[in-house]
């Protein structure tokens, strides 16, 4: 069956967000075809005007649209305390909880060798100088319990060591409404090493 090469090109792009193959991006293309009208045309120019307003905050690195994002932007939000991420994505499931009122830092990936991350790529450099200039008390290392994301804490604990902040990580172990049975060893051994009073 032939498809016309602008709508190929269309599924082709869609293919390469994460979480589409190339038949889900077909799925979402036919969709998008069949309401051009109340959907792909809104789409389209949402996507437009984002294109062009879109930035970094020059801050911590959230997706904004103005050079501090509404975060950074907030007098109440400077606790002294900065929450580490590793990516936008992390920052917002943060948010999307509603239990952290301080600032945040995001790294943009996490050390890795054979991506070519160092420590210039991820914003740290950035963040040791938040550390002078805001009046920073805690530092949290909310980052993922992969290799990379332990490598990125521990090298990011060691270059704030001397500066007398409080280092801290979040928690690991059993999710809320976790079964042990299900929970890999990791997990299970982590949240033993992590037990508190009952």
């Amino acid at each position: 069956m032939a498809v016309p090469s602008d709508i190929e090109d269309l599924i082709a792009l869609m293919a390469r967000l994460p979480g589409l193959g190339p038949r889900s991006a077909r799925r979402a293309v036919l969709a998008l075809l069949k309401k051009r009208g109340p959907l792909m045309a809104p789409l389209a120019q949402a996507m437009a005007h984002v294109a062009l307003t879109a930035r970094d905050c020059t801050m911590c690195g959230n997706i904004g649209t103005a050079d501090l994002c509404p975060i950074c932007a907030d007098p109440t939000r400077a606790t002294g305390e900065i929450c580490i991420v590793e990516d936008v994505a992390d920052l917002w499931a943060m948010e999307r909880a509603g239990v952290f009122r301080g600032r945040y830092h995001v790294l943009g990936g996490t050390l890795s060798a054979l991506d070519s991350m160092g420590p210039e790529e991820l914003r740290i450099p950035r963040l040791v100088a938040r550390m002078h200039e805001e009046d920073t008390r805690e530092v949290i290392l909310a980052l993922n319990a992969t290799v990379d994301g332990q490598t990125t804490a521990h090298y990011i604990a060691d270059a704030l060591a001397l500066s007398g902040v409080q280092i801290s990580s979040l928690a690991q172990g059993v999710p809320v409404g976790g079964e042990l049975d299900y929970l890999d060893d990791g997990t299970i051994g982590a949240a033993l090493r992590a037990r508190r009073s009952f």
